[in-house]
């Protein structure tokens, strides 16, 4: 396993890319994405879950924490059918690989349908049942245990590859996972569920910039009383999982470390939700514990109040800085390159942002005149102005989507939360990473001190 590389210990830039927008995402594609990446000067590769995604391709709604998602193999370096799975990674597997291998099998032989509508001996787990279930379904759990093999050794190449060229991957991970998903259908005491493993409640958050009704997600809540019982196990192997992988994890929807939003399963969006407390500190004691140096990067976006700001700083968490939120008038904005602090990310926007470009187009006149006003461009200047004080700010990483780097607008949008069609699809178009562009961001990375 290779030694993670630190991330803050100077002044770095890097670029928010999914793996999903890249063909031959963990092979080839990766390996020249990462090359284009270390000519332009930059250190850190941020991605986003690499888990299953969900139907809509959510990386966000993954069907299992610890497994990888099987389509982002490079299908022309695969290993001889003749190869068989290597024993150590079925051994360093064996707390989660047997059970996600037969959950992918069983919801496919139920065509996608959730663990709950599933017959009862297979739903509440019956040792016979899933005995059964394992011996009928052989063929297809070699199968997902085989890509989850593959997926391993072409992350272990891709992450050599990495840190042969001085770039570090900086990863990220969901708060909840999904309600049908191999977590919940065998952690069930985990979660708030009814009696069939329906959610009972789910997470989501207030009305807010993004969505005015709020935003149910549908995720199940946890069951913290459990959690802090186990002493956070599953918590610490979730983390533990992710960070084998990355040299740096962001913990999405970091306020919910503090109180989350609750929702009723059967309310009709997020408004009658209420916070309730979550044992965040005890939480994070537990995973500083198991991971010492606890390379973390806490997502603080939206209405943080101040027990999420206490909790970062108790445990010395970064956090994020977004150069599109920082234009509502107010002059102490957090979010303004002048108000950075060196111990955060600065970002032009987030893979929940429009594209710069896009964002400027589409803004309130009034609006787009304090940002000209802060920067003294013509419009023709953006994305360009908005990349150039993302890494001329204080903090110690900047990290630019790459479709800012690209100057692409709106079309080039990877998500709009609150909606449930059209996102997660953008491909990196073909011919993009050329060259003399690569060396342009060379020479501006160095000017601003992060080559």
């Amino acid at each position: 396993m290779a030694a993670r590389l630190p991330v803050f210990d100077r002044r770095r830039a890097g670029v928010l890319l999914p793996l999903s927008s890249l063909d031959a995402a963990l092979g080839r594609g990766g390996r020249a994405f990462i090359d284009w990446l270390a000519a332009a000067g930059f250190s850190v590769w941020q991605i986003l879950p690499v888990g299953p995604p969900g139907a809509d391709g959510s990386p966000y709604w993954v069907s299992s924490d610890q497994a990888g998602n099987a389509a982002l193999i490079d299908p022309g370096e695969l290993p001889a059918a003749t190869v068989p799975v290597d024993e150590q990674f079925r051994a360093a597997s064996a707390a989660w690989l047997p059970d996600y291998a037969l959950f992918a099998a069983l919801t496919r032989r139920f065509d996608g349908a959730p663990f709950w509508s599933w017959p009862e001996p297979l739903r509440q787990r019956e040792p016979a049942a899933l005995a059964a279930a394992r011996a009928e379904l052989a063929p297809e759990i070699a199968a997902s245990e085989r890509e989850q093999w593959v997926f391993h050794l072409q992350w272990q190449a891709l992450r050599a590859h990495a840190q042969a060229r001085g770039v570090r991957l900086f990863g990220d991970l969901p708060f909840y996972v999904a309600p049908s998903s191999v977590e919940v259908w065998r952690n069930r005491e985990l979660f708030q569920l009814r009696a069939n493993g329906e959610p009972a409640a789910i997470g989501g958050v207030p009305p807010d910039y993004f969505a005015a009704l709020g935003q149910s997600w549908g995720n199940p809540l946890y069951d913290f009383a459990a959690h802090q019982r186990t002493l956070f196990q599953w918590w610490t192997a979730r983390v533990g999982a992710q960070l084998a992988r990355l040299d740096l994890l962001r913990l999405d929807h970091f306020r919910a470390f503090a109180a989350h939003w609750a929702i009723p399963a059967d309310a009709p969006d997020a408004r009658s939700g209420s916070w309730q407390r979550t044992p965040g500190a005890a939480l994070l004691a537990a995973l500083r514990a198991q991971f010492p140096d606890l390379p973390l990067v806490a997502e603080d976006l939206g209405v943080i109040t101040p027990d999420v700001i206490e909790l970062m700083r108790r445990f010395g968490l970064p956090g994020m800085r977004v150069l599109q939120f920082g234009f509502d008038g107010s002059p102490d904005n957090p979010h303004l390159p002048y108000e950075h602090v060196r111990e955060c990310v600065a970002y032009t926007g987030t893979h929940d942002n429009d594209t710069t470009l896009g964002w400027y187009t589409s803004l309130p006149a009034p609006v787009r005149a304090r940002v000209d006003a802060l920067f003294e461009i013509p419009p023709a200047s953006m994305p360009r102005a908005l990349v150039r004080a993302a890494l001329g700010s204080v903090a110690r990483l900047a990290i630019v989507p790459l479709q800012d780097l690209l100057g692409l607008g709106s079309a080039a949008r990877l998500n709009t939360p609150g909606t449930r069609t059209g996102n997660w699809h953008w491909r990196l178009p073909p011919q993009a990473l050329d060259a003399g562009r690569a060396a342009e961001l060379a020479r501006l990375n160095a000017a601003y001190g992060r080559a």
